[in-house]
């Protein structure tokens, strides 16, 4: 091989590599910048592995972003909050219901309960 391809490959191999450590260093690819169908498959796959007593509040605010709906109260010094996430698609009307997404009830910012069952048990506190 010639000095000339040579130097091309490596030029080229350069390049892709500050390409690569750009999109590592600048794209944000949080949950919010995500495409609506995009993110429901995120919340689906996500919420489908958590444990209860081992994800937080906090945990689902950073990985999960902000909630589509929330409703919180306080009940003998403990404080509940039911977080709602879109999970799936039921009707192109531009609104968010609670039977497209899946609720994360926390307790005392630790996960206690999920889906279904999560918001019966926060409307029953």
């Amino acid at each position: 091989m010639s000095k000339t391809v040579i130097g091309r490959i490596l030029i080229a191999l350069t390049a892709y590599g500050i390409f690569v450590a750009l999109v590592m260093n600048f794209y944000d690819d949080s949950p919010a910048n995500m495409k609506w169908e995009d993110r429901e498959s995120y919340n689906r796959q996500f919420i489908a592995e958590l444990q209860i007593d081992q994800f937080n509040f906090e945990q689902a605010l950073q990985q999960l972003g902000n909630p589509d709906i929330t409703e919180a109260k306080k009940v003998a010094g403990d404080r509940f909050q039911v977080m709602f996430y879109r999970t799936q698609h039921m009707k192109s009307d531009g609104i968010t219901t609670q039977e497209e997404c899946t609720a994360l009830l926390f307790k005392n910012d630790a996960l206690f309960a999920i889906g279904k069952s999560a918001y019966e048990r926060f409307k029953q506190l």
